[in-house]
């Protein structure tokens, strides 16, 4: 696997021609890359210092509108500019790129140089903080699902999002024929994410027509959030290079399963585990207790994260392995945290609810504000429920975005752990989903009362 680059070599590589491009980065709300392409030669003369982005990008939609409503910026205070400084430390080559280097930013505000509270890479850091000043680091891990189709996204998209086939015609889960079939578009995938320094395990096909899944290794919160960030964004560039598509829609139709991103974490203090005990019967320590508790007690707090659309919404459905209830349980892929490694150092817990759809910063940010809540409330963890916990009695993942929003906007949790201008800033981006989805006629409601009605 290749190291990151450090400032000096990378001066090398372009004097000596081999780098031209440098791609400068920040996560917007979405998760997705934002930035611009820099003449390597620029760059390193003095655009590594900062540049600058209109603040607008921190206050959009999936669609790059300009909805109102937002405290940050607004026609009436004239969309101005943040500032994106580059962190050094993050520079990696991009091999699928030719001639090509990338570098995340943190984006601050234009005038005092503070970091922008509401922007994602600052939201994780935030709670990264406060954990370390426990003397805690947060390890984390996510997995990436996703369907790749046999056209490519220009060809779906001037079709209009119609007759969608995917690459392959069966449940491929596991299925080592089948996603032979894939390789073209796979192998470069682990390869390329692998020279540009990004620790990738393996990849699987998953439980439906054309769907994937790609593992990469536990990693500090910081980390992984960009882990998964920069391999999200090549995925679909890699994919559009062989002349496919791919989707993280966590449910693009209603008779196939969703994708999800699960999401693994634990504490470590001193180099060792935190989560482990060895004298409790399943190795879970009084810490790890009470942080997952503070998981389950806020989750419906932090689902807005977790579930950020109207379709993300659309997966949570009983014997699909996507969770619906608030609840954990040992090894039981039907709760929705399970307890992984039990007995073990490699202890852990695994948030099933994310969809393929989440900003990785924003959901780190939100479970650990949760489980740092449960430790300083010293939370009690109730027993861990067993068999088919699609069923029972026990508290019930938001059922749709609205209900995420009341519980995001009423969660003093949040307030105390992010501050209200990030709750409120989070708040508007969920109000701005719902009003553009009520406004929209769609293909359902036309087929079904075009006539009848």
């Amino acid at each position: 696997m290749t190291a990151t680059l450090t400032f000096e070599h990378l001066k090398t590589q372009v004097s000596a021609g081999e780098v031209d491009t440098v791609l400068v980065c920040f996560v917007d709300m979405q998760g997705r890359l934002m930035g611009k392409r820099f003449h390597a030669g620029h760059f390193v003369a003095g655009a590594w210092e900062e540049t600058h982005c209109c603040n607008y990008l921190l206050a959009t939609d999936l669609e790059m509108g300009t909805p109102d409503g937002y405290a940050s910026t607004s026609w009436e205070r004239g969309y101005g500019d943040y500032v994106m400084k580059p962190d050094l430390a993050t520079l990696r080559p991009v091999p699928w790129l030719e001639g090509t280097v990338m570098v995340m930013c943190d984006i601050l505000d234009h005038h005092t140089h503070e970091e922008v509270p509401h922007a994602p890479r600052a939201m994780l850091k935030a709670q990264v903080n406060r954990l370390k000043a426990m003397g805690y680091e947060a390890m984390c891990a996510t997995e990436l699902e996703f369907f790749l189709f046999e056209k490519s996204f220009d060809e779906i998209r001037k079709n209009g999002f119609r007759d969608l086939e995917p690459i392959s015609g069966y449940n491929e889960d596991y299925h080592i024929l089948q996603t032979t079939k894939e390789e073209h578009v796979m192998r470069p995938i682990r390869n390329h994410l692998w020279d540009a320094g990004i620790p990738v395990e393996n990849s699987k096909g998953e439980a439906e027509t054309g769907q994937e899944e790609l593992n990469i290794k536990y990693a500090p919160a910081m980390d992984t959030a960009e882990y998964h960030s920069i391999a999200k964004n090549a995925v679909k560039e890699i994919a559009w290079q062989h002349g496919h598509a791919a989707t993280f829609l966590p449910k693009w139709h209603h008779d196939k399963v969703g994708s999800s991103s699960h999401v693994h974490q634990s504490l470590w203090k001193d180099g060792a585990p935190a989560f482990y005990d060895g004298s409790d019967p399943l190795g879970m320590s009084d810490v790890m207790k009470s942080y997952l508790a503070g998981l389950l007690k806020y989750a419906p707090d932090y689902t807005y994260f977790m579930a950020p659309y109207i379709n993300s919404y659309k997966r949570f459905i009983k014997g699909t392995f996507a969770p619906t209830r608030i609840i954990w349980s040992v090894d039981n892929r039907t709760a929705g945290f399970r307890l992984c490694g039990d007995g073990t150092k490699a202890i852990r817990v695994e948030c099933r609810i994310p969809g393929s759809d989440m900003n990785p910063y924003l959901v780190m940010a939100g479970m650990l504000a949760a489980g740092i809540a449960g430790i300083e409330e010293r939370l009690e963890l109730r027993p861990a429920a067993t068999g088919d916990v699609y069923q029972g009695d026990t508290g019930m993942i938001p059922g749709d975005l609205g209900a995420a929003l009341g519980a995001l906007r009423g969660s003093a949790m949040l307030r105390a752990a992010m501050g209200d201008e990030v709750v409120d800033h989070y708040a508007r981006a969920a109000e701005v989903e719902i009003e553009e989805f009520a406004r929209v006629v769609t293909d359902w409601e036309v087929a079904r009362g075009f006539e009848r009605a």
